[in-house]
């Protein structure tokens, strides 16, 4: 797998990927997906050898109808095959899940604490290479809240602690335990951003999450 911290990987090529799966065909009826769902659809292929249509449902908090139309739009681009025991990445989506893989590393839920508001809170790396597309982490919120979060946090971690984006406020001062299950979960290196967001819907946390994810990375290929 290549590692994005020893050499900038430009995503513009696999956030169009992303586009062109949700991309309507033809006179085909509006899409119930999007690249939230997608990416979430690819990360979880990785993980799996195969995978039904049931799984995908129940993954994707999706109708088989949906799914069944999002494998079909996977396999037009070459990303997915099926075979009776399922779908599964083809070498194609193979390389774009570990281009997403070393963009986001890690991914965790955290209990609620004294920063976040909902009864789940899904917690994402990005590596520190898009430190630069943060700036008070309000527009995250955005892209979080758009696909129904409560809320939503960005943060630092410099220097060994958490810090608030835009400022250097500490994080977690009351509540180590938080802190440092989150660096154990997470691994975080110096300057790599956590993106958290909440939900009392635990898909809805992760998904915006998801989101909030994708939409900074297209920030930064406007830059």
């Amino acid at each position: 797998m290549t590692d994005a911290r020893h050499g900038i990987i430009p995503m513009h090529q696999q956030i169009k990927t992303l586009q062109k799966v949700v991309t309507r065909k033809g006179n085909s009826k509006a899409l119930t997906f999007s690249m939230p769902h997608v990416l979430k659809s690819i990360l979880y292929l990785t993980n799996q050898k195969y995978v039904s249509r049931a799984s995908f449902c129940k993954e994707l908090h999706m109708g088989e109808g949906a799914v069944r139309t999002l494998i079909s739009h996977l396999k037009e681009l070459g990303l997915v095959d099926s075979i009776k025991s399922g779908t599964f990445l083809t070498n194609k989506g193979k390389k774009l899940a570990d281009k997403f893989n070393t963009i986001m590393p890690s991914q965790t839920f955290l209990k609620k604490c004294c920063l976040t508001n909902g009864k789940h809170n899904c917690a994402i790396l990005l590596n520190n290479e898009h430190i630069d597309d943060i700036g008070n982490g309000m527009q995250q919120r955005d892209f979080a809240i758009l696909y129904g979060a409560s809320d939503s946090l960005t943060l630092i971690f410099r220097e060994g602690e958490f810090v608030f984006s835009g400022d250097q406020m500490r994080c977690f001062e009351d509540e180590l335990e938080i802190r440092d299950n989150l660096i154990e979960s997470l691994k975080p290196e110096n300057e790599d951003i956590v993106i958290i967001t909440s939900s009392d819907d635990k898909f809805v946390a992760e998904i915006s999450a998801i989101n909030t994810v994708i939409g900074t990375l297209t920030m930064h290929e406007k830059h």
